[in-house]
């Protein structure tokens, strides 16, 4: 018999455009005040114009707050909770990347239940109610309008998660018109990141089931299919719309099954360098799939036949195939391969492998154990 427990945002809005929709939805959850988190790049872009003009044709009050940071810091999210907590907002609305969303996710619960943010990081330590809550991805790449998870940098420079079903958003809305001016390396990086979720989800040694395995699936085939399209094609705005579902998708998965090796090896490269999340999982990707190979071709196997119908039947070949053909992809994207190339010292190499390790949460999901001298190596592969 199979068990299993599923979880995600009980609504989600697709539409080319919804973004105008969000006042008539955040006034749907009884809001009166929202406080949108965002960043300063974001809106002086004009980017939040038309949710702006959605929450005015609502009258809808509005707080907005964009000092969000990248990795956001501790300290820059007890900032956001204690101007939402002056400005009296009772909804909150994350829009942006994972950063934005992560923040806002902790805002919405942090307002209504305060907690010391040390003492929750964990899985289930965290505990709610929290503000009614919208999340608005302005990138294909994290899910974060899906998952129960917000990631932050602690003052050591630790990536650490707080994992809590209290942080699922009541709404998700996809709206592609706001991806189409991201630049090509975010919009790789962050599709790449998607596709590690959609692959670490469908290989997670704990909690992998029937929905997540589907939506990793269809997640992986959304992404690979429409990557190079968007990176060729930046205003098509269809093909936006799957890279969106497609990271929705792994989202979704990953929540309920959760990410491994790469995540942990990534999470370093992001606390001590403030490496963009999604590149640092590029960066690793290929040399955690060879690491992996020996433990995982069956299931690499059939990753690689959901993409390619006359893949072989043999799954040490199948397997082999995958790995190229991810390697291949991320060798494609407009972004610097190495370490090096991204500023890594290679002194430092030894002390991202300890950091790594310390990632236990996420390397017990892994389809092989790795060791401090694995992690080392994979760093020193790519560097």
């Amino acid at each position: 018999m199979t068990s299993f427990n599923f979880e995600t945002s009980p609504r989600i809005v697709c539409e080319q455009g919804s973004a105008a929709r969000i006042g008539e939805l955040a006034k749907g959850l009884g809001a009166s005040h929202v406080f949108i988190v965002t960043d300063e790049f974001l809106h002086n872009s004009g980017l939040t114009k038309s949710l702006l003009a959605g929450l005015e044709a609502e009258k809808l009050k509005h707080t907005l707050y964009t000092d969000v940071l990248a990795d956001p810091p501790e300290a820059s999210v007890q900032a956001a909770v204690a101007q939402a907590i002056a400005s009296g907002a009772d909804a909150v609305i994350g829009f942006g990347g994972g950063s934005a969303m992560d923040t806002a996710k902790l805002v919405a619960l942090l307002v209504r239940t305060p907690q010391d943010i040390p003492s929750i990081y964990g899985v289930n330590i965290a505990c709610g109610p929290r503000l009614p809550l919208i999340q608005v991805p302005t990138t294909a790449g994290t899910g974060s309008e899906v998952t129960p998870i917000s990631i932050l940098t602690t003052p050591t420079d630790e990536k650490k998660g707080v994992v809590s079903s209290a942080l699922y958003p009541d709404i998700a809305v996809l709206d592609s018109t706001l991806t189409l001016g991201l630049p090509p390396a975010i919009t790789a990086a962050t599709g790449i990141d998607a596709m590690v979720h959609a692959i670490e989800a469908y290989t997670s040694r704990h909690k992998k089931n029937p929905l997540s395995d589907a939506l990793a699936l269809q997640a992986l085939k959304a992404l690979h299919d429409n990557i190079r399209t968007v990176l060729a094609e930046p205003k098509n705005a269809d093909a936006r719309e799957a890279m969106l579902m497609g990271s929705l998708f792994a989202g979704m998965a990953f929540a309920n099954a959760p990410v491994a090796a790469v995540h942990a090896l990534a999470y370093p490269l992001g606390g001590r360098y403030h490496l963009p999340h999604g590149l640092t999982n590029a960066l690793v990707l290929s040399p955690v799939l060879r690491f992996n190979q020996p433990a995982a071709a069956m299931l690499y196997a059939e990753l690689e036949r959901a993409l390619n119908i006359q893949a072989s039947s043999d799954d040490q070949v199948a397997s082999l195939a995958f790995i190229e053909r991810m390697t291949a992809l991320v060798a494609e994207m407009p972004f610097t391969q190495t370490l090096s190339g991204n500023g890594v010292r290679e002194a430092d190499l030894p002390l991202l492998a300890q950091d790594a390790m310390a990632v236990q949460r996420l390397l017990i999901n892994n389809p092989r154990e790795v060791t401090l001298a694995d992690a080392l190596a994979i760093y020193q592969s790519v560097y």
